[in-house]
């Protein structure tokens, strides 16, 4: 088999002002000493164990594994420089989530997160700090890469458009499947569906920040967070607010510019933008998946985007069993897509909550239980506990299975 890319095994790393090359024999397969200057960070992932384990390691194994093919090959590994600003900001979003997942484990979940929304001094840094990550260097970084397909904020919108909007919208299609599973449990089932119409999109941006979403004219924003860093975010703590269905509109304070209760059944769709992963358990995760089961129209959707700067499939027993959790309260998941270092999911509110159960009843396995697990809650290291030793880890047969998954949908050439 031959391969298009033939050459001897080098890495580019691209910066903002030029590129460098660095060849790797196979008597000294090292990276340059610059070359954690030129790794590409993902904020949400912990800055340190990725300088020093997860991202260092992993692409000199990529190097070093490939190696060991038939033929030698040139790869173009993209690094974008993090600059100290980035990783200033990542850090401090990071390390918030992780102490407050320490403190959980110490205290009561619901005590800790209360201390922390009184705390305004650190919400303010938070939310600046986020607003900066966002639109200072994922947004620009996507638009100098030209990777707008992986832009988060892209994906909800067209996700929502094609699920509403689309020349058959995808909202029909998955009613047609519901109304089979229906008749695959009742045989005598009936129902008159009545037209999902709808002008503009309404949308509830859980935990927005700065509400990206405001600048789209066919959606109808309401944008909350418990630390809003723009003058259109409502303040308000989604974990504590009220669902009273004999609302119309929500109930606001003007005087807090706050949020207080929400109507029920009243939304098209809800974003949880890398959200559930600053709540500290499983428990208040959950009950943010059930408000906004309430709050959701049937038939509307739940978007979901979670970080995940692993190879697919490299979470796919946790994200599985998200399904399984969200499909006990009557939610359908009906698309799960890898993007850039996030994991974005679309959650149907099915008209029957049988429909989702079922799914659950058919595909449960023996590991699958109702939480909502996320990678960071099994790792018990404190930040403040790591040290520079974690570069000098060797690689594991794991890491190695790991390596070569990632590389398994490269675009190899045969001739």
């Amino acid at each position: 088999m031959k391969f298009a890319y033939v050459c001897v095994l080098f890495i580019l790393i691209v910066v903002e002002n030029g590129s460098k090359a660095y060849p790797l024999d196979e008597e000294s397969a090292t990276a340059p000493e610059d070359y954690m200057d030129y790794v590409e960070l993902d904020p949400m992932d912990n800055v340190a164990e990725l300088q020093k384990t997860s991202t260092g390691r992993t692409w000199l194994g990529l190097a070093t594994t490939l190696i060991e093919k038939p033929a030698h090959h040139a790869f173009v590994f993209h690094f974008p420089m993090a600059t100290q600003e980035q990783l200033e900001l990542s850090g401090l979003i990071k390390s918030v989530h992780q102490r407050l997942r320490d403190s959980a484990k110490q205290q009561d979940p619901e005590t800790v997160w209360k201390e922390h929304v009184r705390d305004e001094g650190l919400l303010k840094s938070y939310a600046e700090a986020m607003h900066k990550l966002a639109t200072c260097y994922w947004d620009r970084t996507m638009e100098v890469s030209c990777k707008r397909s992986n832009s988060r904020i892209e994906w909800v919108v067209a996700s929502c458009r094609c699920y509403f909007h689309g020349a058959t919208p995808l909202l029909y299609l998955f009613r047609e499947k519901d109304d089979k599973v229906m008749q695959a449990i009742d045989a005598g089932y009936r129902y008159e569906h009545r037209p999902y119409t709808i002008d503009r999109i309404k949308l509830l941006d859980v935990g927005s920040c700065y509400d990206p979403f405001a600048s789209f004219p066919d959606f109808d924003v309401t944008a909350i967070d418990i630390a809003p860093a723009g003058s259109s975010v409502w303040h308000c703590d989604f974990l504590e607010a009220e669902v009273n269905k004999t609302l119309s509109i929500p109930s606001i304070s003007e005087q807090h510019h706050s949020i207080e209760a929400f109507p029920g059944d009243h939304y098209d769709a809800i974003v949880f933008s890398l959200l559930l992963e600053y709540l500290p358990s499983s428990e208040q995760r959950l009950r943010c998946c059930r408000k906004a089961y309430d709050l959701l129209k049937p038939e509307g959707i739940l978007l979901i985007i979670t970080p995940d700067s692993r190879h697919q499939g490299a979470n796919a027993k946790l994200m599985k069993n998200w399904r399984y959790t969200l499909g006990l309260m009557g939610f359908s998941r009906i698309k799960i897509e890898k993007l850039e270092h996030v994991t974005c999911m679309v959650f149907r509110k099915c008209i029957f909550p049988t429909v989702g159960k079922r799914w659950c009843d058919i595909h449960r396995e023996a590991y699958m239980e109702p939480v909502l697990n996320i990678p960071q809650d099994f790792n018990e290291t404190k930040l403040e506990e790591k040290d520079d030793s974690a570069m000098d880890v060797p690689r594991t047969d794991e890491d190695d299975g790991e390596i070569r998954q990632a590389f398994a949908g490269l675009p190899f050439l045969e001739s």
